[in-house]
């Protein structure tokens, strides 16, 4: 082979490499621009977002339904003498039950219940007052003020129908469970005394006058 046929064949060589890179490479580049094993993008369903507020329940309250207390409720009556009739007749009574009932006995028996009642209220409010001595039974027994009394002391009655009706009105009085129409008073006579009483009259029942 001659020298110019060996530079000619290097050169044929050497162009068709050139041509070969020149064909090849743009194509590579344009591949690699794409994504490679790209995935097609999947639609994700929209969620609706629920707007929760904060809990504020309240628990549900009767209104109806009353405040606990701690207070016991007088019980209530249609007349006095349902309020009387009411009443417990056990024996058991305190000191100030009985001079309260002797006083309604000795003093009022056979009056109507709400003379009974004024006559008791009489002697409560006496303890009330703190014009008279502090107690029930002191102000029964105190001196010169009720003429039933002997040596300072209530005389013993028989358990009978009045007396029972005593001790009942005594307490309700006690429980202030009945309005007396003499619920201020404090002194009381009977009608058939001329008594000169420069006091307020509050009511008359059966046969005494009441005054504050």
């Amino acid at each position: 082979m001659s020298l110019l046929h060996r530079a000619a064949t290097i050169a044929a060589i050497f162009a068709s490499i050139t041509g070969l890179a020149g064909a090849s490479t743009p194509g590579f580049a344009l591949q690699i621009n794409q994504p490679i094993n790209a995935q097609p993008a999947s639609m994700v369903p929209a969620v609706a977002v629920i707007q929760t507020s904060p809990d504020t329940t309240t628990p549900a309250v009767d209104p109806a339904d009353p405040a606990p207390s701690d207070q016991k409720s007088t019980p209530s009556y249609a007349s006095l003498a349902d309020a009387v009739a009411a009443q417990s007749d056990d024996d058991a009574s305190s000191d100030e039950l009985q001079c309260l009932a002797g006083a309604i006995y000795y003093e009022s028996k056979g009056e109507p219940l709400s003379g009974q009642l004024a006559v008791a209220e009489v002697v409560i409010n006496r303890s009330k007052s703190g014009r008279f001595p502090g107690s029930i039974c002191s102000v029964v027994t105190q001196p010169g003020q009720f003429s039933f009394v002997r040596g300072g002391h209530v005389p013993e009655i028989d358990a009978n129908r009045n007396y029972r009706t005593a001790l009942a009105v005594a307490r309700v009085a006690l429980a202030d469970a009945w309005d007396s129409p003499a619920s201020k008073a404090l002194f009381f006579h009977a009608r058939r005394v001329n008594a000169n009483f420069n006091r307020t009259q509050v009511a008359a029942i059966g046969n005494h006058i009441f005054y504050r």
